[in-house]
């Protein structure tokens, strides 16, 4: 449930829980602009910086990060990228989120983007993308400390504390939680906050911070400023291999869900990208299939997996929302994954009324989908249908990025600028960085991996007039889509098969039949409406072949634990490229820059190349060791 917010007559929020106010009666507006932005020379300190990267400790209300956002858009020299992490224990409700901007005309408009992105907000990481991505909320929900614990340390520019006075909430401004902010200062961090109480002054002091009491807003007489510059000397971390100077060259290979995503997040950030593709077009491999269905996988003890794809749906979700039509491209109606009764158990304390967007299937859902009225399932709020290949379209479509096709790169040589050559020896391009994304064929230019082709087939065909499939996709053992919208008539498609070790995609007559009789299983009237075009073979096949790591999940990071600052892949999507390329190329495009992450650490340790038996046979310890391993019986294309 939402954290209530009372409002007073005069405008002015209480917090229950903590017996204080939201902000003083001088406005929030006010406050983030003087003690805020102006405690950290914003926005004149951001100017010409290729990102700015702010910490705040209390979202509130988000007038901080709105004021701050109006603040990057209205500046002729705001930075290409505006990072923005903020800790929230308890967050308020949308229409609070609304009320609180409504009386400030150039936030409202950006509070209501804020509002249509406010779902799903369980106890975790969330990155909500503004402006095309190039304005990034990271909203971390959950105890401060905890938090501040579970981010990967990068270098913040600027720090906001704020939050419920000392006095109410102590834990928020600890000497522990001060000690663990300072954590990701740099020397000429500027932090700023509202108080200037005793206790919190001593705390930051002797993390290194050089503090003054400046002018308040009325009511209040004095606010506090601080630059991080410690007396003693920092101990030298050594340069991050991973980490660019500035943005150059880089040629992606492979045209898929992956390398198109990868191009994109790069290109955003300066990036100068070459997509090298071995087949004829874009999508040419297991993104092409002609829909596929989007939904996070969901655990009763919220399992790594669970984590990962939630994280995942919500990165793709808002690439389609900005670069495709609803409708046509894709469909943001909600997916029905049938289960057995005791499969079908949800994480304690996850409710209908709950920020969990996974819920029980009612009883009218299940009789809407056109199931037996005794079927159980789940259903997924933030779920749908994609076509992989229009999301590709639309990710390649980007300033920055060029592609060439009919290009298969058989190796790469050199140690920066790297050479790409095809089997003849043929010079294809050369590259500042290069990126594998080529599905099962990056094993050829990755061969320590652990990558393992998975053939998948599925069948497909046109709707008649009298069909009534069900409105919703049907996920599950398999899964059925229908109504997805084409020049030919409406398609629907059901499937896949899943073939370890087989690399080959040529379709097969006994796969449809495997189709079939999965159809009937998962959703009998459908079987039974579709009957007569399989026994006639009226009726389509389409096969790819995906890309697994052994333990199922993505590799995404540098390809030769030795020479990280090269060669990187992000590959191995399995059957959820649609629910992770989005996330992953993000993920890959942060470690470069020194970002905040999108993910919490151990979650991308989780994803790192070098993890497992990869990381050992180079002598460095696993990322995941101390960390469960994930399979999953839910292997649906793409």
């Amino acid at each position: 449930m939402a954290e209530p917010v009372a409002w007073g007559a005069d405008g002015v929020p209480h917090s229950a829980r903590f017996g204080d106010i939201y902000h003083s009666e001088s406005g929030a507006v006010a406050q983030a602009r003087h003690v805020f932005l102006g405690g950290c020379g914003l926005p004149e300190a951001w100017a010409g910086q290729p990102q700015w990267r702010i910490l705040e400790t209390g979202f509130g209300l988000g007038l901080s990060f709105l004021t701050s956002w109006q603040a990057w858009r209205a500046d002729p020299q705001r930075p290409r990228l505006l990072h923005f992490v903020s800790i929230e224990a308890y967050a308020v409700a949308r229409d609070d989120l609304l009320r609180a901007a409504a009386a400030q005309p150039e936030l409202a408009p950006l509070a209501a983007e804020l509002a249509a992105q406010w779902w799903g907000l369980l106890p975790g990481f969330h990155r909500l993308a503004f402006e095309g991505g190039r304005v990034l909320l990271t909203l971390c929900i959950g105890d401060v400390q905890a938090m501040l614990r579970a981010l990967h340390r990068f270098e913040a520019d600027s720090i906001f504390l704020d939050g419920f006075s000392p006095e109410r909430n102590p834990q928020m401004w600890s000497a522990e939680t001060l000690k663990a902010v300072a954590r990701f200062a740099r020397r000429g961090t500027r932090l700023a906050t509202w108080t200037v109480a005793r206790g919190v002054r001593d705390a930051l002091a002797p993390c290194g911070f050089q503090l003054r009491k400046a002018a308040g807003l009325p009511p209040k007489r004095d606010c506090l400023q601080g630059v991080f510059e410690p007396s003693w000397p920092l101990r030298q971390r050594g340069p991050d291999p991973a980490a660019v100077s500035a943005p150059g060259r880089c040629v992606v290979v492979g045209a898929g869900l992956a390398g198109a995503a990868v191009a994109a997040s790069l290109a955003r950030r300066g990036w100068q990208v070459l997509v090298l593709e071995a087949g004829a077009h874009p999508a040419a491999g297991a993104s092409g299939l002609p829909a596929g269905v989007l939904a996070p996988h969901v655990s009763p003890d919220d399992a790594l997996l669970s984590r990962l794809t939630r994280a995942g749906v919500r990165a793709t979700w808002q690439q389609a929302c900005t670069l495709l039509a609803e409708g046509t491209d894709w469909r943001a109606g909600g997916v029905l994954e049938r289960r057995s009764a005791d499969t079908a158990r949800l994480p304690l304390g996850w409710s209908a009324e709950g920020p969990n967007e996974s819920w029980h299937a009612s009883a009218e859902q299940v009789r809407e989908a056109g199931l037996p009225a005794d079927a159980v399932g789940i259903w997924h709020a933030r779920g749908g249908w994609v076509r992989p290949a229009r999301l590709v379209e639309a990710w390649l479509d980007q300033p920055g990025i060029r592609v060439r096709m009919g290009c298969r790169v058989a190796r790469i040589e050199g140690s920066g600028p790297w050479l790409l050559r095809d089997a003849e020896g043929e010079l294809l391009a050369e590259a500042d960085r290069v990126v594998i994304a080529a599905g099962h064929e990056s094993s050829a230019l990755a061969p320590a991996m652990p990558l393992q082709p998975v053939r998948g087939q599925l069948a497909w065909g046109r709707m008649a007039a009298h069909m009534r499939l069900p409105p919703m996709p049907i996920n599950g053992d398999g899964h059925l889509i229908a109504h997805v919208p084409d020049p030919g008539g409406p398609l629907w498609l059901t499937g896949a098969t899943f073939d370890r070790d087989n690399g080959e995609a040529s379709l097969r007559s006994d796969d449809t039949e495997s189709n079939r009789e999965r159809l009937a299983r998962l959703h009998p009237e459908a079987a039974r409406q579709l009957a007569p075009l399989f026994e006639r073979g009226e009726l389509e096949a389409w096969a790819g072949v995906r890309c697994a790591s052994s333990d199922r999940r993505p590799l995404v990071g540098p390809r030769d634990a030795q020479a990280q600052g090269g060669i990187w892949l992000c590959t191995a999507m399995g059957s959820r490229g649609l629910s992770f390329a989005a996330l992953c190329a993000e993920l890959l495009a942060a470690r470069w820059h020194g970002e905040p992450l999108p993910l919490p650490a151990a979650q991308a340790r989780a994803l790192d190349a070098q993890r497992g038996p990869a990381a050992r046979r180079h002598g460095a310890p696993a990322a995941t060791e101390g960390m469960e391993v994930v399979t999953s019986k839910q292997d649906n294309l793409p």
